[in-house]
């Protein structure tokens, strides 16, 4: 499943430092900033709350308040109480001028660009500080359109911080800049390059340095130095979270899901216990497709947030639980309360999804037509957009067969005490493949068919290139009389299995070709006929498929 959240508006990590003559005030100043690039956000504004509780100057107030812009989803109202107050107490503050810009800028507003501009122009470009923080406001939320800005903003940063020693985030910004040009250019991603190295002699932590050298690899699609470097972050300081978060990103596109959760379980230990924080591990779990612990992390935040994404996230588990009235409730709750700019193409197809799943039990002819004339539309619109956040049709043939399997379904059938001490087994360890094979087993021996698909999809999960969980999902599915249903699982295994292992595989491939034929025979002729032939190629002694093969070819 695609990235369904959004999660990297911004490629720039955290805040950054200014310069500043009192060494163990910039110091303080220095862990609150290493506090934010580690996504240690609720450690770093208790750092700046004490900044301002000791000396509520100005400055205090910026940094304070800027943190809550480089957090995953920025708290605007906060951000701005905090620089409305530095500008009470020096009405000349560059900085916090840019402060409120950044709020225009972060919603949505483009006026706020001239804004900083202006507020350059009148610092006359002297201070590399005001300097930076333009970038970084323009960085995070100005888009492409207006990186070269942040880029000659940047390099003048850098000029002017010369002679007392460049900071490392002035660079590794600059490479986050470039970044944001949005372009396949070798020329501006050696740039992005370039900066970053320059950042690795002073960063005070080089996991970070690494961390983004290595995910501009995996921009670049060159995974194996993507991999060597943040492997390298990971060696530098193993409790770098973002290092761990980077690395999942790098296994969810290898399909390594089992490892992915790991690196997420460790993102989740070094991360802190922050709110926000907890609500993007929420986000980065279900892009990994591993609900469960999605569930777990956004229920334990659920009313600590602000964000109105917590709504769009339960809406998208409520869902995948196929609880359509919850789900559509929620989604509501997410489009009345969030900015007109967040909402995605994706939402209108889960609210397709959702309204094509509240008319199979809708009993009203009239409210069930308009249900479904309007998962339609809504559906119609995700795909227009060519938005692969989730597999639109293939959900749409899930709800047509009676909804997509969940917990409470399977609770419903049959289990046995192996089954029970199974279920323990895999609730204590979800990541134990052994236990999950043995539990969807146990489950068809006693035919309890969502049972056996609840885990088998589970066990795709984690391991997506091991074709035979595919095929058993689909015989699951064909024993449950969810014949469309099987018939993907068959196709999937039948694209899945290595041609290194046909040879081994002859048999229950010739029966995968065979059940996609004989499920196709009547609605695709032509497709029965080509499966039909290659079930027998694989096994000429299965007499079904040679049956079904001479029938189709009368």
């Amino acid at each position: 499943m695609k990235d369904i959240m959004n999660l990297t508006k911004k490629i720039a990590f955290g805040v950054s430092v200014g310069f500043l003559s009192n060494f163990s005030f910039g110091q303080t100043l220095q862990e609150g900033i290493n506090s934010a690039d580690s996504h240690k956000y609720a450690q770093a504004r208790k750092v700046f709350t004490e900044m301002v509780a000791k000396s509520a100057t100005a400055d205090n107030y910026f940094y304070l308040g800027n943190s809550y812009l480089t957090q995953f989803e920025p708290n605007f109202e906060k951000a701005q109480e905090d620089f409305d107050k530095g500008l009470a107490i020096d009405k000349k503050s560059n900085l916090n001028k840019i402060g409120l810009a950044s709020v225009k800028l972060g919603k949505g507003n483009k006026t706020a660009i001239p804004e900083i501009q202006s507020i350059v122009k009148d610092s006359k470009e002297k201070d590399a500080e005001v300097l930076y923080r333009a970038a970084e406001a323009i960085t995070m939320f100005g888009g492409a359109a207006n990186a070269d800005l942040a880029i000659d903003y940047l390099n003048k940063a850098v000029e002017r911080s010369a002679k007392n020693g460049t900071p490392a985030h002035y660079y590794y910004t600059l490479g986050d800049a470039y970044r944001l040009k949005l372009t396949n250019s070798p020329q501006v991603a050696g740039s992005a390059m370039t900066a970053y190295e320059k950042a690795l002699p002073s960063a005070k932590n080089k996991a970070s340095v690494f961390t983004r050298i290595g995910t501009l690899w995996m921009q670049a699609q060159q995974w194996k130095p993507a991999k060597e470097n943040i492997d390298k972050a990971i060696a530098s300081d193993p409790t770098y979270a973002p290092a761990y978060k980077a690395k999942a990103g790098y296994e969810i596109k290898y399909q390594q899901n089992a490892l992915a959760t790991q690196d997420l379980i460790n993102y989740a230990k070094y991360a802190d216990e922050d709110p926000d924080t907890q609500l993007e591990i929420s986000k980065l779990f279900f892009t990994n497709e591993d609900y469960g612990n999605s569930k777990m992390y956004l229920d334990k935040v659920f009313d600590k947030v602000e964000d109105p994404i917590k709504y769009k996230l339960r809406a998208y588990l409520l869902y995948a639980d196929g609880d359509y009235a919850d789900a559509r409730t929620s989604m509501d709750s997410f489009l009345a309360k969030a900015e007109k700019s967040r909402v995605q193409a994706a939402d209108q197809g889960l609210q397709g999804l959702i309204a094509a799943g509240l008319a199979q039990n809708e009993t009203d002819p009239v409210k069930k037509a308009s249900l479904k004339t309007e998962a339609l539309q809504k559906i119609a619109i995700a795909k227009a957009a060519k938005d692969d956040t989730m597999k639109w049709d293939e959900e749409l043939v899930k709800i047509k067969g009676g909804g997509g399997v969940n917990q409470a379904s399977v609770d419903a059938g049959t289990t046995s005490p192996e089954i029970e001490a199974l279920k323990k087994q895999v609730a204590a360890k979800p990541q134990d493949t052994d236990a999950l094979f043995k539990l969807a087993n146990a489950y068809q021996e006693v035919k309890n068919w969502d049972g056996a698909i609840h885990s088998w999809q589970k066990m795709s999960g984690l391991l997506p290139n091991w074709a035979p969980a595919y095929y058993s999902q689909g015989y699951s599915q064909q024993q449950a009389g969810n014949n469309e249903l099987a018939k993907i699982a068959y196709e999937k295994y039948i694209a899945t299995v290595k041609t290194e292992e046909v040879e081994s595989s002859k048999e229950v491939l010739s029966y995968a070709y065979f059940a996609v034929a004989y499920l196709d025979k009547d609605s695709n002729p032509a497709k029965a006929k080509d499966y039909a032939s290659k079930s027998v190629m694989l096994n000429p002694s299965y007499e079904d498929a040679v049956k079904l093969n001479n029938d189709l070819n009368k």
